[in-house]
């Protein structure tokens, strides 16, 4: 049974999740004169808001992230499409025909819901609570205090590289980019960029194994995989770019997901209950990009618009 709500508001289409997927799937429901919702919450655009800069989205040779969501929901407002930036999904109820999403003091109804509720990223395996506040997953929000400091960045993939150049911009001394594999997966071009700067080295191979704090400095353990040994090295701050893990925990049970916590669709994003289906990041899928994104939302809300005509006008 749902939780009671003050305000009921009825949409036909209600996406939960206001990355690139989500918006992309609002304006195509907006513009097939069907009534849309966002729910997001944090702020639309998702993760792609704090990467510094995008160089593979057509139409921007160089964009920001932040600055690329950003006109992607001006023209979701453009479709009049309602966008609730939340605090907590508080229930649901998929079990209908008419789907149930409670939100704050909103009761949001709707025939059709679109899951784009992307991911998050994963945190260090190892106790970081005596050097909490100087562990971050995003440099664009916490990279300024660095400024003439040095800090380590957890990470060999292209999330890890681009950050670190951009805290190489923002003035950080020395950048030591940690991976523990003996060869990074970042594109050559970035790796490239990254090696050309003076203050990033990479050192593959190694995991970090302890964090102690001393006198606002951490005292980090980094052990070789291959020979066991260890070296200790003190850092300003930690960035940790190791990976993203799917936002599904409060839909276990109710949508199929594989062994991950992705979910599980067919070719037109369907999943197993019917009327609710998935894009983007969320769902298993071998490439994760905005572009292939976009293309998830898109079919997501086509797909929705037809069961929507069909289903509910028949």
């Amino acid at each position: 049974m749902l939780l009671d709500s003050s305000v009921k508001k009825d949409y036909d289409i209600l996406i939960i999740g206001g990355g690139i997927a989500g918006m992309t799937a609002a304006i195509y429901a907006s513009r097939a004169n069907l009534k849309a919702a966002i729910v997001e919450k944090e702020i639309c655009g998702g993760l792609a808001n704090w990467t510094h800069t995008i160089e593979n989205y057509p139409g921007f040779n160089s964009i920001n992230g932040m600055e690329l969501m950003e006109k992607i929901k001006q023209q979701v407002i453009l479709h009049d499409v309602d966008v609730y930036e939340v605090t907590e999904i508080k229930d649901f109820d998929f079990s209908t025909r008419d789907k149930s999403v409670i939100v704050d003091e909103f009761n949001l109804q709707a025939k059709s819901v679109i899951l784009s509720i992307g991911r998050k990223p994963i945190a260090l395996s190892i106790d970081t609570e005596d050097f909490a506040e100087h562990i971050h997953y995003c440099s664009i929000c916490d990279g300024n205090y660095y400024k003439n400091k040095s800090v380590l960045v957890v990470g060999g993939g292209n999330s890890a590289f681009d950050e670190s150049l951009y805290l190489a911009a923002l003035g950080v001394e020395n950048i030591q980019i940690i991976d523990a594999m003996d060869h990074c997966i970042a594109d050559q071009s970035i790796q490239q960029r990254a090696l050309n700067s003076r203050v990033i080295s990479v050192l593959n191979g190694h995991t970090i194994t302890e964090i102690i704090e001393e006198k606002g400095c951490g005292i980090v353990t980094i052990k070789n995989l291959q020979t066991q040994k260890t070296l200790h090295q003190k850092a300003d701050g930690i960035f940790v770019f190791i990976g993203q893990q799917p936002n599904t925990k409060e839909f276990q049970g109710v949508i199929n997901l594989d062994k991950k916590g992705y979910i599980i669709v067919d070719q037109s994003m369907r999943t197993n209950v019917q009327g609710i289906y998935a894009a983007g990041d969320v769902i298993v899928k071998k490439y994760r990009q905005l572009t292939t994104a976009a293309s998830d939302g898109t079919i997501a809300a086509l797909e929705a618009i037809d069961y929507i005509s069909g289903d509910f006008l028949a």
